[in-house]
């Protein structure tokens, strides 16, 4: 979960990013600079996110048709993944 959080948010700093590096190369360069585009910016890093969010409803398995079996300690005191198994088909 913190590792899907964490790819929506490098997301959303995508276009603050890439608009820095720019920037920095632009003034190097010896290039004049206007104002930084917020609002471009954060409507842009709001997309990649939305963008995101639909991939991964779109290409994400479904586990409708499946039950659900939680997590389980064993004997040696580990503990086994939890998992999605098949229902099974009634008589």
């Amino acid at each position: 979960m913190i590792s899907m959080v964490l790819s929506r948010l490098l997301l959303a700093a995508l276009p603050l990013i890439f608009y820095s590096l720019w920037r920095q190369i632009a003034l190097r360069s010896g290039k004049p600079m206007g104002s930084t585009p917020w609002g471009w910016l954060i409507g842009l890093g709001a997309v990649l996110s939305a963008l995101s969010l639909m991939a991964t409803v779109a290409f994400h398995p479904d586990n409708r048709g499946q039950t659900y079996v939680p997590a389980e300690p064993s004997a040696d005191g580990g503990v086994g993944p939890a998992h999605f198994d098949a229902k099974k088909a009634k008589p």
